[in-house]
């Protein structure tokens, strides 16, 4: 009898979930939730959430700690949100991407004998985002003061005690780092010794950034003294950072050190609130930024996706990862020939590369074996036009810069690995009002460039543009032109509500992690947290938006849990595979549970990234 009862309960649990163990436990809120890269940036959401402020709130306090923690990204790169709105029930889209400057041209870059804008030094900046995202978001759509939220981040400013990972990553960088003298005085607190950069645990000071910041929030104080609104207020800071002093002072030393900036530059730059880009899958709405970003890959895939029995094929199976992977393929093809920003011209044909009409053509193309050599389609014809760049797609094979495709990934310190999905961080938060927020924000990772005595370190982000049209004439160089960046924040509504929120680090697997923790849930029934952890798959047949932008085609990486009949079926279909431990992301999500009005929080076993709810 105990034996039925305890098949019973098993049967029970496994309907509940997907069954899988966790090495994290899910987290359960019913009035917020706060996740981020960090343990100390969630905490810094959390003092906010406790002090009453909403999602966006503690959002913005999360973002200002993380850039103060260099968690991959400083204060002077760009930012990418998502908000979910529940006055309007509007998913609303925050674009602060900083663009190309004054004398960013295709040749200045060839001049000096570059295929791409540099991976590093003043040359790779484009303006800074960061600070104008977070005040656009905080001044539209939180509730409290600039003040409030930045107080965290300036506590840390003054001193906090740095992790290993980042203590780290400093030392391992630091002959660059010492070529840029604003740099090396704040990284480099033991100069001439052994070990110059901080130790881990070691209380780390920023006090030009912690000055910067103050100056944010002394002006804030002032404009609100003289009777203006929070808004105002706020957007008071704002110009002070773009057109003010610090604004001088980012442009004088970024000059000094060889950058492009004009206070022209920073003065014209704008946060821009969009409209996101959506598609149905099986009911659920699934929103991405524009394709200013990669976002719409996801969206693009599950169109693909929709053409076929994904459940019936079994998670991880041989021909389901099969499936999956040249699905990703065919959209991230598109990807690298038709994305751009938007306010330029050529306008990406996003009309067409969403349709479903043309995702079932590019689904007829996926075999029982990978094509290493399929390319980007012709979505022009689905929006009732003519594609003018037919001759270029017949050139664009010669243009890609392919490295050794024919062997695979040798292990996780394979520097094209590195490079390929190297990280940033993300942030989730939402609250028992009704608001949701997704953030993937970057740029300014170590090594930096510091813009003279701000402490504000410089985006890199001017090497994901192409100088050469053959490869994409929607992402050519242009001053005053957004790159097309791997930096997509997601998320999905079911019946009109909060379905799922989720976001990633890691470059251009970004979009390959988020859609199969998607399909996890959505297929296959997993629990968030379960799907934040799962074994996930990874290509690298697009081309990298990093670097020398390399491509191997074929090459698949596999969870070490993936059974040898697997690997043996997929050895078959021709795939160069290697194994690591963990392939997870590391994702974030927040899952939201109607039946019982409570949050699912997950928050992946693969980096640092943490969460905290109540």
């Amino acid at each position: 009898m105990k034996r039925v009862i305890l098949i019973m309960f098993l049967g029970l649990m496994l309907n509940e979930s997907f069954g899988q163990n966790t090495q994290k436990p899910p987290l359960h809120g019913k009035h917020w939730m706060a996740i981020t890269g960090k343990p100390l940036g969630a905490t810094a959401g959390a003092m906010i959430f406790a002090q009453g402020g909403n999602a966006v709130d503690a959002s913005c306090a999360m973002l200002a700690a993380v850039c103060t923690m260099w968690d991959v990204l400083s204060w002077g790169g760009e930012t990418q949100a998502l908000i979910y709105n529940p006055n309007t029930k509007q998913v609303i889209a925050i674009n602060a991407m900083g663009i190309s400057p004054t004398g960013a041209t295709v040749d200045f870059f060839k001049e000096k004998n570059m295929q791409y804008p540099p991976e590093f030094g003043p040359l790779a900046a484009t303006t800074p985002g960061t600070p104008g995202g977070l005040m656009t978001m905080l001044a539209e759509f939180g509730t409290m003061s600039l003040e409030q939220v930045l107080a965290p981040a300036m506590e840390m400013a003054k001193g906090y005690p740095i992790e290993a990972q980042t203590a780290n990553m400093i030392e391992s960088r630091k002959d660059l780092i010492k070529e840029w003298p604003y740099s090396k005085k704040v990284f480099l607190p033991h100069l001439g010794q052994e070990r110059e950069a901080p130790h881990a645990g070691e209380i780390f000071v920023q006090e030009d950034l912690y000055q910067t910041l103050k100056k944010l929030v002394d002006t804030e104080k002032e404009a609100l003294a003289q009777g203006k609104t929070r808004k105002e207020a706020i957007y008071a800071a704002y110009d002070r950072f773009y057109k003010g002093d610090i604004a001088e002072e980012i442009v004088r030393g970024t000059r000094e050190q060889g950058g492009l900036f004009t206070l022209e530059d920073l003065a014209k730059w704008k946060v821009k609130i969009e409209e996101p880009l959506s598609t149905n899958y099986k009911g659920i709405e699934v929103y991405k930024l524009q394709e200013w970003t990669q976002g719409p890959v996801l969206l693009q895939t599950l169109n693909i996706l929709e053409n076929f029995d994904l459940k019936s094929m079994g998670y991880n199976s041989a021909n389901y990862i099969n499936t999956v992977y040249q699905a990703m393929n065919l959209a991230f093809a598109d990807r690298d020939f038709y994305y751009g920003d938007p306010d330029f011209n050529p306008k990406s044909p996003m009309k067409g590369l969403l349709s479903k009409a043309y995702a079932k053509q590019r689904a007829k193309l996926i075999g029982e074996k990978n094509d290493p050599e399929i390319g980007p389609g012709d979505p022009y014809p689905f929006q009732n036009g003519k594609n003018p760049y037919l001759h270029l797609l017949v050139k664009r094979k010669n243009a890609l810069a392919y490295y050794q495709p024919e062997l695979p990934i040798q292990g996780p310190e394979d520097p094209f690995l590195k490079q390929f999905q190297s990280g940033t961080t993300s942030i989730q938060a939402a609250d028992k009002d009704g608001w949701v927020v997704s953030v993937t924000p970057s740029g300014g990772w170590i090594p930096a460039v510091i813009a003279g005595n701000t402490g504000i370190g410089l985006s890199q982000r001017m090497q994901s543009f192409v100088l050469d049209e053959t490869l994409n004439p929607f992402n050519v160089l242009e001053p005053g032109k957004r790159p097309r960046v791997t930096l997509t924040p997601s998320m999905a509504l079911k019946d009109g509500k909060p379905f799922l929120s989720f976001a990633v680090q890691g470059g251009d697997t970004q979009d390959q992690d988020l859609l199969q923790l998607f399909l996890n849930i959505v297929e296959f029934g997993m629990t968030v947290q379960e799907a934040t952890e799962a074994a996930n798959i990874h290509s690298y047949q697009m081309q990298s938006s990093f670097g020398a932008h390399e491509s191997k085609p074929g090459s698949i990486t596999l969870n070490t849990s993936v059974p040898s009949w697997v690997r043996k079926d997929l050895e078959k279909r021709g795939y160069k595979m290697n194994f690591l431990e963990r392939t997870s992301g590391p994702l974030n999500a927040i899952w939201f549970d109607w039946k019982h009005n409570s949050f699912w929080g997950g928050s992946s076993n693969h980096g640092e990234d943490y969460g905290i709810a109540w």
